[in-house]
């Protein structure tokens, strides 16, 4: 089996532990929340909760529990809501991940896009006013919650100036503006932060200065030169922030009242609607590793002097 072989089986190894880990831990420590899963208890005889248990499994032992979920996991049987109208939680997550997802390539193109323009100019620009404007951006969009941002978004151009709707997802693509725009802030600080420090580094390297010798602009060194070789650090924090971002953010979706996984999650957190919490951290936790999988992949493509030996990069 070739070295490249043998990394992807290590790899997929290494995704089907870290899945195992994280379901079941979720599943025992959701078994932790207080209250019932049935709505309105406190209307609910002791009897009545009693068959409702016995109905849907979790009148059985804890461990039993367990291995009935995992039997159903490998037939592809995530299970019925016990709060969305006892609907299968697969076709609950279809209906849902398309706004999620939307919403997060949108927020993650526009902010990585602009992440990189603020730190290619703040690394060109080093220690002027433009520099610390740059810089300062990319802190505020650091340091503040996107929900705070998505507050003062809503407040200002859609409650002040209505140059955009409230909330809701029934108007188009004006909908998903101001949700994008608060999701945006953080990849593109994000972005900004690792640009400028690694185009700092690359653009004191000799081999700048030998390109400048030749008559070559700020311009087309910065996208030859300093761009390419600041990828790398910069696709490490994406790919993770990708997968959080097309999975939704739990309180910007309820913010602006988009119909996705975030809204979903909570209101099934609050309900205590087990099969849906579980089949939520299952989707994020499979994104999370393949995305990363995509992401080591994605090293050797963009710099050759990283590549696969034996198994591991090298």
């Amino acid at each position: 089996m070739s070295s490249l072989g043998r990394y992807i089986l290590v790899r997929l190894f290494y995704m089907l532990i870290t899945m195992f880990i994280i379901i079941t831990l979720t599943f025992f420590l959701m078994k932790l929340l207080p209250g019932t899963p049935y709505a309105n208890p406190e209307k609910l005889t002791p009897e009545q909760i009693r068959l409702l248990n016995e109905q849907v499994g979790l009148d059985k032992p804890i461990v039993i529990q367990y291995l009935t979920f995992i039997k159903g996991l490998f037939l592809g049987n995530l299970g019925t809501s016990f709060q969305f109208n006892n609907q299968p939680v697969s076709t609950l997550l279809i209906s849902r991940i398309g706004p999620s997802i939307q919403l997060g390539i949108q927020a993650m193109v526009f902010g990585t896009i602009a992440g990189i323009i603020l730190g290619a100019i703040a690394s060109m620009k080093q220690n002027t006013w433009v520099d610390t404007v740059c810089s300062i951006t990319a802190i505020i969009g650091k340091s503040i919650p996107s929900f705070v941002f998505a507050v003062v978004l809503q407040y200002v151009l859609a409650v002040k100036l209505k140059l955009f709707p409230i909330a809701m997802w029934e108007n188009g693509i004006q909908s998903t503006i101001l949700p994008t725009l608060a999701l945006a802030m953080a990849p593109m600080a994000d972005a900004a932060r690792f640009i400028r420090t690694e185009m700092v580094e690359v653009l004191r390297q000799n081999y700048i200065e030998f390109a400048r010798s030749k008559g070559l602009t700020n311009l087309s060194i910065c996208l030859n030169y300093g761009l390419k070789n600041s990828f790398i650090p910069l696709l490490t924090i994406l790919g993770p922030m990708a997968v959080d971002l097309m999975t939704g953010s739990l309180v910007v979706e309820n913010i602006y009242a988009v119909p996705g996984i975030g809204e979903q999650f909570v209101k099934s957190i609050m309900t205590n609607d087990y099969p849906t919490i579980m089949a939520v951290t299952i989707l994020y936790s499979l994104l999370f590793v393949v995305i990363i999988l995509i992401v080591d992949f994605l090293y050797g493509i963009i710099d050759h002097r990283i590549h696969v030996q034996g198994g591991v990069k090298a």
